[in-house]
Formats: C-alpha cells, structure tokens, sequence
C-alpha cells in the first residue's frame, strides 16, 4: 500500500524511481543518456522552483521568503495586526485575508467575538486588506477559490495552509511570521529537503482523500521520515484524483509534520482555475526530466481502504475493517494510550461502545477545511440517500466549507437529500475542529471528517471530569456508518453508485458580501476596539544571567500546543494576552500558571528597580548559592522566570499562543529533547524564548529546580555551541554542572531573542 525509501531516490520523466545508490548515476545514464550530478537533479523538484523565485537572500542554501498573499482567521488576525501596529504599520504591503471562521458563533465571552470581527473589518479598511464576514467560508476554502495560483506562495496563521494540489505552496506558521510579511521582512529557513509522494493507480468506490491521507500519515508521522521537509506529490496516480480530492488529502500533510506541500498540476487543476473565474492563475509544475528526492513515498492508490484513525492522534491509524476484525484489542491499545494522553485524569473506556459485537458510535462530523468540501459532501449524500440516522442518540451534522458550496449543494438537491436523513447541514465553522462545536456527550465516540483528534479537540474538559474522544474518518465512511445508525462501518460496503456532480461557483456571494479594499489603505478609518482586544505586555530585553524555575516537567512522547494552551472556548480570549495566559497548560498542568506567575514576581520587582527578594522569598537563599561561585552575578544582571520541560513539544496548531502565553507569564525558555515542528520552535523564539535542547536520558533537573544560566546573553550573542547551566542545590549549597545546546539561530533570531521578542525587536520607538 505504501512504500518508503531508505535513502533518496531519482524521478526520471515523472514515471520511473530510481532509488539512490551506488549504480543510481549509471541507471540514469542508461535511461536518459545524460550525466545528472544529484545536485543539479535536487534543482529539478517543483519545490526547488518555487523556493528559488520567492527566495531574496541569492543563497539557496539559505532562504529569505517573500510571499505573495497572507491570510489569517480571527482567533489570530487580531494579535498579528496588534504586533505589527506595535512596529509602526501604516499599509498591509500584500494581499491579506482576514477570515472569520473560528469565533463565528459568537456564543462565548459575551461581545468579544464580535468586537474581534470589528476590529478586522476596520483593520481591513484602515490598512487595504480583505475581509470575509462569519459564515461566509472557512478560510482554508477561501483561500483554494480566491487566492491561490500557480507557482505562488501563501503564509497563514493556521497549521493548515496547504494548498499545494492548486499549485501553490503554502506554509502554515505562528502569527510573528507574518508580522514579519507585513513589516516586509523575510521567512528564512535553511533550504528545506523535498520528499517525494509518488501516486499510482487509483482508489476504489468508497475510498476517499481522507483515507488516503490517514494512511500515508500513520506511514511517516512517528519515524520524522518528511518532519519540516516539502512533500511533492508527482505520479501517474495523479491524474487520476479529482481536484477536491487532491485537496483533501493535501489539507492533511500538515498532520506528517512536514513543511508544505505542492503537487504537479494538469488540465484537471486548470479546470478548478477555471470554474472558479481565474483560469490565468493557472500555471503547468512538473518535475524536471531527472529529479532528486530526499525520500520517495510510494502510494498505490488501488490498495488504500477505509481508514479510521483512532484517538488521540491522526496517526494512530488502522483500516475500518481491521478495527471492526479486532476490536477488543484496538479498543485496549487506545485505552493503554489514553493513560499517556490523559494522564489518568478520568476514567476512559470504549469498551460499552461495543453492542452485539459492534462498535456503535454517537456523533459524525463532517466538516471543516478537510471534510467539507464538495464532493466529500455529495458523496455522502448518495451513500445516506434513502437512509435515515434514526431517532436514538446519534447525530451527524455537516458543514459546507463555504457558501458558494453550500449554494451549490442546495441547487443540486444533495442538501435536501441529507436533510431528509435527518442530519443536519450547518454553515462554514471551524468549530468541531479545534472543540467549539457540535460538543458530544460524556463519554461519547466521535467520528470526524476535520483535521484533528488530540484530547479535548471534541470540547471536552478534563479538569472537570468530562471526556469524551474522536476518531477521523472519511465522509464517506462517515456517511456509511449514520445509514447503519452509528454502527462502524466502511464505504466499501457501500454497494450502490456514488455520483459525479458538477460544481459551479457563484462569485456573486463573495462579491455581494466580502470587504475588499483592493489593497487600497485608508487611513481615515478609526480601528475599532472591544474591551476584550489588549496590547501585549511590556517585555524586557534579555539579561546578562538568568535564573529559571522549572514549573512544568512533562514526559509524554509528543506535547501538542493544545495541550500547551487549549482551543475551544478559550479562543475567545486570544485577543487579550494576559486573560488567555490564564489557561496555559490548564489541561496539562494545573499548577503551570500558579507556579509561573509565583516566580514572575521577583523579575517584576526587579523590572520595578526593586530588590527582588522582597518578592519572593526563593531569591536570597538561591542567590546566595550562585555568587559563592559567580560573585558579579547580582539582581541587576540578573533575571528570574520559568521555564518548561517537555520531550517533544509543538506538535499541531501553529498558534502562537502556545508560547506568547508563558512569555507574559514570566517564562524565558523551553528545555525540549527536540521540538515536534519548526513553527512551534519558532513561536518561541519570536517570543524572546530560549529554545534549549538538551538530550535524551535522565534529566539534571526536576520540576520545581532552579536553574542559572551565567552569561546566557553573551553565549548567544557569541553564538556559543554550547550553553553552560546549572541546577541550583540550596541544600548542598552548590551549582550542579549541566550543557545544553540551542541549534541553529539566524542573525536575525538572535537579535530577538537578545531584545526580548519581536515586538521589541521592530518596536517604533
């Protein structure tokens, strides 16, 4: 079914794989009759191309991006735009989206949410940007039908920009990524290595793009095979996917924790240009003649079935028949997983789901950036057609990706087909994706077409005794499991016929509706503010010594930002700093924000000119230790804060949250084994965030240690490969050597991190 390569590997004429090694050049030569060194081929990928024209720096080894479009939703635009109001913008200097998908319900919080689409309606005016209104699209489908294009790179605040079926290569990244955009600086990144996925045949009635994607992630999410890589999706198997399935699958690469994505593109992909009124956007990508890979995936489309993957992680996979084959066993391997992911925070059994020897669950989902395209969603209506999903617990509701969709499923009577069925058709949210929607019941079984199953992503509270759990399906098992009312089961038991519709889109709802400044700025209009929308704290510049507290230990094998800082209804307050800081880790770590704010006192004081003992009766005694052997150490040299520990943090969400909150709660740094995505590292360091690294064993230090790091701002200015550290033992009255290492920092990295964050670093004075 899928194949991987232990090495790189060569795509001759985009049909034939010739994998690395020691005859590989002399295989090319009698295939092609040329000589290709493996540098030149490494030049011949889609990705190479597209890197190379947005690249700024004449380096390739070394990249400076400038994108052509931003776009953002409003659990993000609103922190963004505040950042780089901070730094003096005056005019968004390319295209910006803001889209209003997350809090579109406005059912939370009182007036925030609404204040929030305020402030990126007048945003947009104020500055010439584009501005979507709630229920208008999901911003991953705006994006596909208004703003990508052949060859063109798109920056988002959401992990999923993925629109590389169009042509396009997306990256999805922390909003200080694109304060950057709007500020007209760079992304840079080390030239990134391109996986090659190679396609063939094609799938069977009743397989659908997320179960391709499934399989191919639970194929390279645990062994990194395409970690912070560009997966370029190349292939006979190509051409035999439609464009919204190709854009299913896409959407999903973000779960393998690669980089972007782009695929090659042909007369189906100019056919969506052209349905959607923008047929000059399209433009041909293959690889070249000889083309190299850092790693070949190869996908035999006619092999994929059913898949489910099961909680808690999308790569936690099995077919639907291998978990209705052996469900005693899959249903204890999940349970044996959710000591880990829960930390036995509450009970957690499936085994009541299983009735007469079949897994019966309660809620489908299809919905969102992944599930709610349209043919995801006129595929299922033909499975439900004539079905009904009975007058028991179980419910499915379905949300169109936008409305041009859902206008279109309401013409061709696929809406009124699953209305019938008694599902429920909704508007364009993202809500039963990151858990502010469609909640189940306590201990309910979700299966979902959206993006995502960690914990809490079906809105449950952990601290409140409340879970209940999701598994991602396919909306077309998904449509075959409600026909049977709730009873697993795959679309490839489906026996009758699942249609082709054809799509027209009706631009007449965006034109009737969206705000488009056409990059027009007006600086007339008054920004307006809610009593929810703060500034950032002030942020102080790094010390010359720093002293942390470890206040959060946490040992799981991947830590996910949602554990770092929860979705749902805590997305209310990302427009206020400090109020969401006050739910960093509260799923994960109850203590976190006590212990961090606790300590945060005494860098308050010392901000304040104040001795910083007085504010916390911890400093004098470990002080008192650390000038027996660095007597210039003092409090005016010397900082206080936090900082964390977690083997792999960063996993999922790009929200920047997941670091701006322990910043402005006093922390300095992450001490990780690795970080699970570069955009999580990066967060970090855009915060002022020392992103240590130490390896992996037995740790120096336990939660609650205190740590000293002398002349930590010298070792990064001096760009030190080591960073000197020790535990502070006030009961041996001695400094415990340890070494950690920060990786690699750009110049221009290191500068934040000396200012204190970004908004410090571009501050207009």
């Amino acid at each position: 079914m899928i194949q991987l390569t232990q090495g790189g590997a060569y795509l001759l004429n985009g049909t034939e794989i010739v994998e690395d090694g020691a005859d590989a050049a002399a295989q090319i030569k009698n295939k092609t009759g040329k000589e290709v060194p493996k540098s030149e081929a490494a030049k011949n990928t889609i990705a190479y191309g597209i890197l190379e024209k947005h690249n700024t720096s004449g380096n390739m080894e070394k990249l400076k991006i400038k994108f052509d479009k931003l776009t953002s939703h409003d659990i993000t635009f609103v922190g963004i735009i505040q950042t780089a109001r901070a730094s003096g913008l005056t005019k968004f200097p390319i295209p910006y989206v803001l889209t209003n998908c997350h809090n579109s319900l406005c059912a939370v919080g009182g007036t925030i949410n609404e204040d929030d689409h305020m402030f990126g309606l007048t945003c947009a005016k104020r500055y010439g940007g584009v501005y979507v209104p709630p229920h208008q699209a999901v911003i991953h489908q705006y994006a596909r039908e208004m703003l990508a294009g052949g060859g063109r790179m798109i920056l988002g605040s959401d992990s999923h920009t993925r629109y590389g079926a169009l042509g396009t290569m997306a990256m999805g990244e922390g909003g200080p990524e694109l304060v950057k955009q709007l500020l007209s600086q760079t992304y840079d990144i080390n030239m990134p290595g391109v996986v090659g996925v190679y396609l063939t045949g094609e799938p069977v009635k009743g397989v659908g793009p997320q179960d391709v994607a499934l399989a191919i992630i639970g194929a390279v999410f645990a062994n990194g095979y395409v970690k912070n890589k560009v997966m370029e999706f190349v292939g006979p198997g190509v051409a035999s996917l439609s464009a919204d399935f190709r854009i299913g699958i896409d959407v999903m690469t973000t779960e393998t924790t690669c980089l972007s994505s782009i695929w090659r593109t042909d007369d189906e992909i100019e056919k969506f240009y052209e349905i959607h009124g923008r047929k000059e956007e399209y433009q041909v990508l293959n690889p070249g003649e000889v083309a190299y890979y850092d790693g070949m995936i190869t996908v035999d489309l006619s092999k994929i079935r059913p898949m489910i993957a099961m909680p808690f992680h999308p790569s936690n996979t099995y077919t639907i028949d291998e978990v209705n084959a052996n469900l005693k066993d899959v249903l204890h391997d999940v349970e044996e997983r959710a000591k880990v992911s829960l930390d036995g925070a509450v009970p957690y059994s499936l085994q009541e789901k299983v009735v007469n020897g079949k897994f019966m669950v309660d809620q489908g989902i299809i919905a969102g950036c992944a599930g709610g395209g349209f043919e995801n969603i006129c595929a299922a209506t033909d499975i439900l057609r004539g079905s009904y999903i009975g007058a028991d617990g179980f419910t499915l509701s379905v949300y169109p990706a936008s409305m041009p969709v859902y206008m279109e499923l309401i013409k061709n009577g696929c809406a009124a087909a699953i209305l019938e069925t008694g599902a429920v058709l909704k508007t364009a949210f993202c809500g039963p994706c990151f858990g502010a929607g469609d909640t189940p019941a306590n201990n309910a079984f979700s299966i979902r077409h959206s993006t995502r199953n960690f914990p809490n992503r079906e809105g449950s509270k952990l601290q409140n005794g409340q879970i209940s759990s999701v598994a991602l399906m396919d909306a077309r098992s998904i449509a075959a499991t409600a026909a049977n009312k709730g009873m697993l089961t795959p679309a490839t038991a489906f026996d009758g016929e699942i249609g082709t519709y054809q799509y027209h889109f009706d631009a007449n709802i965006y034109k009737n509706r969206v705000f488009d400044s056409k990059g027009v700025a007006d600086e007339s209009v008054e920004i307006q503010f809610g009593p929810n929308i703060k500034d950032w704290p002030a942020m102080g510049a790094l010390p010359e010594n720093l002293v942390l507290r470890v206040v959060s230990e946490i040992h799981d094998p991947v830590t996910t930002t949602d554990e770092l800082i929860p979705s749902g209804e805590t997305s209310s307050y990302r427009s206020n700093p400090l109020g969401l800081a006050e739910f960093t880790l509260s799923r994960k770590d109850p203590e976190y924000v006590g212990r961090a704010k606790d300590i945060q006192k005494a860098e308050k004081a010392r901000m304040q000119g104040e001795h910083p003992c007085q504010a916390h009766p911890d400093v004098k005694p470990v002080m008192g230790v650390v000038k027996k052997t660095f007597a210039d150490a003092s409090h005016e040299n010397t900082g206080f804060g936090s900082t964390i520990f977690a083997v792999k943090p960063g996993d999922g969400s790009a929200r920047e949250q997941a670091a701006s909150c322990q910043k402005v709660l006093g922390g300095w740094a992450n001490i990780a084994n690795e970080y699970a995505t570069k955009r999580y590292r990066s967060n970090l360091i855009n915060w002022g965030m020392l992103p240590f690294l130490i390896e992996a064993g037995d740790l120096p230090f336990k939660n609650l240690d205190y740590l000293f790091f002398p002349g930590i701002r010298r070792a990064v200015e001096e760009k030190a490969e080591t960073i000197e550290a020790y535990r502070v033992s006030v009961e041996e009255g001695k400094l415990l050597p340890f070494t950690m290492t920060l990786g690699e920092l750009t110049d221009e990295e290191r500068q934040i991190i000396l200012k204190g964050c970004l908004i410090n670093y571009n501050r207009v004075n």
